[in-house]
């Protein structure tokens, strides 16, 4: 059933209004939805801290904004390479030492359907330790500031947890008896939502409610994502599907994790993005949530093996 929160038109940033004196950190902000959210929170006064793995297309891109937006928009760049634990523990000691304030963590960076079974420098399966572990440690190592900031944790996931096991494999984490490219990518992107989730659950248990955690998908977007590190023939068939309808624009997909980093009221435990065909386009809302994405046991115990794989406890 479609959610008509915000009428026929769904959320769009036509909902924002001024905000300037507030900060917004975006991981993989340089190009596709994190950039076009970038962009629409600059347009309404926002300050916006681009943690982005290179510099030289974050140069490139803030200089995209400045032309667009004049030399008074306030937005920058961290170095932040989600797939060195190091260079996580770096970006955020410099975010700390910069940021005063984080009204909302945006972790929008992502690899997909990474071709052949691929690390990380601390030896994680690479989309795994990119789009969860990565994210995992950066969120517990600036939660103090944004819970200072009565700030807000946004996940952006994907329709694809809802594909491949549906389930974490703890007895393989690096899919080396069985690698996939799309279910290995799944597996990442149901992490990053149960990663939320069991999060949104310590919070509420310690009832410490300053900081609200929210879940997002783009839906399918025309996004640099697959183009970059899918194989040949994904990369073709998500071209050739990219020219159908079912397919929206990179600032469309960008709505749902500015929505979620901005409205007030909205449901935690809920998963937000296009409402229309499949969940793919469409007016942005609440969409479907399946019950193995908030499966209890397994989120308690990725909890735990994720504290213990990035070196990192959440004092909670």
């Amino acid at each position: 059933m479609a959610d008509t929160t915000f009428g026929p038109e769904g959320w769009t940033p036509k909902r924002l209004g001024n905000l300037r004196g507030k900060t917004f950190l975006i991981t993989g902000a340089n190009a596709g939805a994190g950039f076009q959210a970038a962009r629409t929170l600059l347009a309404k006064n926002a300050k916006v801290v681009m943690l982005n793995r290179s510099a030289e297309k974050s140069q490139t891109a803030i200089a995209e904004l400045i032309k667009e937006f004049g030399t008074d928009a306030d937005v920058s760049f961290i170095h932040l390479d989600l797939a060195s634990l190091a260079s996580v523990r770096d970006a955020a000691a410099e975010i700390l030492r910069t940021v005063p304030q984080i009204d909302a963590l945006m972790c929008n960076a992502a690899i997909a359907q990474v071709p052949t079974q691929k690390f990380t420098v601390d030896g994680f399966e690479s989309m795994l330790g990119t789009n969860h572990y990565g994210h995992f440690l950066l969120c517990g190592l600036l939660f103090d500031r944004i819970e200072q900031s009565k700030g807000r944790i946004v996940v952006v996931s994907s329709l694809g947890y809802n594909m491949g096991i549906k389930t974490i494999q703890f007895d393989d984490m690096n899919w080396d008896k069985n690698y996939h490219q799309n279910k290995t990518y799944s597996q990442s992107k149901l992490a990053q939502m149960m990663f939320a989730y069991e999060l949104q659950d310590r919070l509420d248990a310690a009832g410490r409610t300053d900081v609200q955690v929210y879940v997002c998908h783009p839906g399918a977007s025309r996004t640099s994502l697959i183009s970059t590190s899918g194989n040949l023939m994904t990369r073709i068939m998500f071209r050739l599907m990219s020219m159908l309808p079912i397919v929206q624009s990179a600032e469309k997909g960008s709505w749902p994790e500015v929505m979620c980093a901005t409205e007030d009221g909205l449901e935690q435990r809920a998963l937000y993005g296009p409402t229309g065909t499949a969940q793919f386009v469409g007016p942005v809302g609440k969409g479907t949530l399946q019950p193995h994405g908030h499966d209890k046991p397994v989120m308690e115990r990725l909890w735990k093996v994720s504290e213990e794989a990035v070196g990192f406890s959440w004092n909670l």
